[in-house]
């Protein structure tokens, strides 16, 4: 939005998380193969883990990326 400062989204595609046009997710799903779900099991464990601890209910948010993904997979959309 012009004029409008943008709200940091350290949930859906984080900007640290990005090298030039590339984005981490999209070079681990390709290096993991069929490995790739998971690693985004470990990731939800991981988040759902230390969301008290940590980030509160950005880790929740996280957790859920990651599963909303597992999901897709398991349904065969991606």
């Amino acid at each position: 939005y012009i004029g409008k400062k943008m709200k940091k989204d350290n949930v859906n595609r984080p900007k640290h998380y990005r090298k030039g046009s590339v984005e981490c997710i999209d070079a681990i799903k390709s290096a993991l193969g069929n490995g790739y779900q998971y690693y985004l099991q470990g990731n939800v464990m991981k988040y759902l883990w230390r969301h008290e601890h940590k980030n509160k209910t950005e880790d929740l948010e996280k957790a859920f990326w990651y599963l909303k993904e597992l999901i897709k997979i398991k349904k065969g959309k991606k």
